[in-house]
């Protein structure tokens, strides 16, 4: 029984990990290292809770919101010590439009952490505003408001005309 559940847990979390990656770099603004490290701790709480998380409709989404859970927590604890960088690690672009790819991280990366969850997730994951809001314990209310003056935000970053980004 243990063994049936534990390959049912590995299956799950090498199926999912690359997309919660994904998700991980948009909330990370690019932090590659913060991104890996977001999606081992997602991928542990699950582990730790696989009996409960497995019979759960949605174990997907679950995963979703303990990232972003994981994302906002780390956001609030970080210390004063820590500097961000704006510096892009070495890597191979892989396809797209690379320098569209690098404004929309920096914007994103201007965006306060609760905003760019947001973002992330109504945006990137498609999530509802009753989704999101649940993701991040918040109201339906607050979503909307956080999602208005983000959007707003990016707009004052990108230009106004944010179809540009969107047809490329």
């Amino acid at each position: 029984m243990r063994q049936a559940r534990a390959d049912e847990y590995a299956e799950f979390a090498m199926a999912r990990a690359g997309h919660l990656y994904r998700s991980a770099c948009l909330l990370t603004a690019g932090d590659t290292h913060l991104a890996e490290d977001l999606v081992q701790e997602t991928l542990g709480r699950i582990y730790v809770r696989w009996g409960r998380v497995s019979r759960v409709g949605n174990p997907a989404g679950y995963a979703q919101t303990v990232l972003t859970r994981a994302f906002l927590a780390h956001q609030r604890r970080r210390s004063s010590t820590e500097r961000a960088t704006d510096a892009v690690p070495d890597r191979a672009a892989d396809g797209g439009d690379l320098s569209l790819r690098l404004t929309l991280l920096q914007a994103l990366a201007r965006l306060p952490a609760k905003d760019r969850a947001v973002v992330v997730l109504r945006y990137w994951e498609d999530r509802s505003v009753e989704e999101t809001a649940d993701a991040m314990n918040a109201s339906s209310a607050a979503v909307r408001t956080r999602c208005t003056r983000a959007l707003g935000r990016l707009r004052e970053l990108l230009g106004e005309d944010l179809g540009e980004y969107a047809t490329r």
